[in-house]
């Protein structure tokens, strides 16, 4: 039986974007608490900011420390199932939860494999448990299997796997931040460049969420300078597309006007996704201004080291960003730069459509 490479391609997408969609609530929450507990934080002995020195802000980073430490259990939960439905759970959250769990290193450092170990467990853990689902099975142990069989041997197996591949993905995320501490000069500017790209390409898809979690690990490393440039590249596209439709109106209908209203909202706070109805109706012409944007703004931001203390983006996590001119700036440049692009374009799509029917009369 031929396998449809394709077909299986597209489940695995919405697979991992089922799990994405259910770790970015505890990601924004836990990221956003901890940045507001920094940002109102008195300076400790080092310097930098420390919650302790107040009963409230301390607990406000405890509960967002509690949130974020959700992140790559969820991840890989509901990965799993998204495969699997409820017998996936078990498995998928406890191959996440080993995947956040503190490694330690020859040289002396501990790292966890991170995401990219919480996707290859939810996705190991959705075929393990599809497999054990198949298995002839007495009829007598059939009612007890998705709530004590399943989820204890997908729990074995795929822990199991995890103990073995958390080492080696662990180093791979370390070999990252290295690799990133190491660059400098064009080299930051390359990266920032794909990273920008990246989150504008689908808009919240499994391209920018790579681009984004590969920015809040580097936040645990702490490189904040990634996630600086990420917040930048997330914003633009939404804000671009919503003050396009605000310079040249005529260009636009009304349903496109209202939703750029909607998406300078959904930019304000830091969500791509405002920009998907303007790219899903002409991706031809949308797509290349909004990574143009996001790409500006993120090279803007690496230049100034702009730093991003929370997993998100969007002037709503202003209060904890550091060089903030700096920061505003960037979104202004990158939102422009789409703006004018889209509208430049649209307006010469236009004009040539208007041309097309008098070159047909004048022929005629």
């Amino acid at each position: 039986m031929a396998i449809d490479f394709k077909a299986s391609a597209a489940r695995h997408k919405q697979y991992l974007l089922t799990g994405v969609s259910y770790a970015v609530p505890f990601i924004a929450c836990g990221g956003i608490l901890i940045a507001l507990s920094l940002a109102f934080a008195k300076p400790g002995p080092n310097g930098a900011p420390d919650p302790s020195s107040s009963e409230i802000l301390s607990l406000i980073e405890k509960i967002g420390a509690s949130a974020f430490s959700l992140m790559f259990p969820i991840l890989g939960g509901y990965i799993a199932y998204a495969m699997a439905s409820r017998p996936g759970l078990v498995p998928g959250f406890i191959g996440g939860a080993i995947a956040s769990m503190p490694q330690a290193l020859p040289d002396g450092k501990t790292a966890n494999a991170g995401f990219l170990g919480a996707i290859f467990a939810g996705l190991l853990a959705g075929h393990v448990v599809n497999l054990i689902k198949k298995l002839p099975i007495p009829g007598i142990f059939k009612p007890i299997m998705p709530i004590l069989i399943i989820p204890i041997l997908g729990a074995l197996i795929v822990g199991g796997a995890m103990f073995f591949i958390n080492m080696p993905i662990a180093k791979l995320m370390v070999g990252l931040g290295d690799m990133l501490k190491q660059m400098e000069g064009q080299s930051q500017y390359l990266l920032a460049a794909i990273l920008g790209a990246m989150i504008a390409f689908d808009m919240g898809g499994p391209v920018n969420k790579a681009a984004f979690f590969f920015g809040a690990s580097m936040i645990e490393q702490g490189n904040f300078h990634i996630m600086g440039a990420i917040a930048v590249a997330i914003c633009t596209p939404p804000l671009g597309m919503g003050l396009a439709t605000i310079l040249r109106k005529k260009l636009w209908n009304e349903d496109q006007r209202n939703a750029g209203k909607a998406a300078l909202g959904m930019g304000m706070i830091g969500i791509t996704e405002g920009a998907i109805p303007f790219a899903a109706a002409d991706p031809i012409r949308v797509l290349p201004c909004i990574m143009a944007g996001s790409i500006t703004g993120a090279v803007i931001g690496m230049a100034a080291q702009v730093g991003d203390h929370a997993p998100h983006g969007g002037p709503i996590v202003l209060p904890v960003v550091d060089n903030r001119l700096w920061y505003v700036f960037a979104i202004v440049v990158g939102t422009l730069v789409t703006a004018i692009s889209i509208n430049a374009l649209k307006a010469s799509a236009q004009a040539k459509e208007i041309e097309a029917p008098s070159n047909e009369s004048a022929t005629a």
